[in-house]
């Protein structure tokens, strides 16, 4: 790995990291998804992932260990795939915000299959159903998001990158 990659991955997982931590006075509304997509369509598979595990590493000094971590350490790498493999097919903002969405509207219910693992398949079920309300609010906001931000963000990236190749 060049010296380059290792500084981009920092900075752009401490943006990342820095964004939630903005963003965190309002219930379920991030950025990082948006940030995710932006980055494997501007930097590529390998630094997202790369970004999503120091990422996700960096929130457990923040907030502790727990069994979120478990879906962390899945979930922003299983967008960064589908990211990848929608960016061969799809240019359109809409697309990226509704994969941002549709992330948004099941969160929870990756968290409630995780809990269940623990907890019993009843706790899972009434983690993920006291969470719906959340869930339509994260869905909405990061399609709003995704489909304000997603071009200004990707073309300043994209830009910028070329004076690092």
């Amino acid at each position: 790995m060049k010296i380059r990659d290792i500084v981009l991955i920092g900075l752009f997982s401490a943006i990342i990291t820095a964004g939630k931590l903005a963003l965190n006075f309002i219930p379920n509304v991030e950025i990082v998804t948006l940030l995710f997509i932006v980055y494997t369509l501007s930097l590529g598979i390998r630094r997202s992932i790369l970004i999503s595990i120091v990422f996700v590493t960096t929130d457990i000094f923040i907030y502790g260990f727990s069994t979120w971590i478990l879906v962390y350490y899945i979930i922003w790498p299983v967008l960064i795939i589908t990211t990848n493999f929608f960016s061969k097919k799809f240019k359109s903002e809409y697309i990226y915000a509704a994969i941002a969405g549709i992330l948004g509207l099941t969160f929870g219910i990756y968290f409630a299959i995780v809990e269940s693992f623990f907890y019993g398949w009843a706790y899972g079920l009434t983690y993920w159903a006291r969470g719906i309300p959340w869930d339509i609010i994260h869905g909405g906001s990061n399609y709003i998001i995704t489909l304000t931000l997603f071009k200004p963000l990707t073309n300043i990236l994209k830009s910028q990158m070329k004076r690092f190749k």
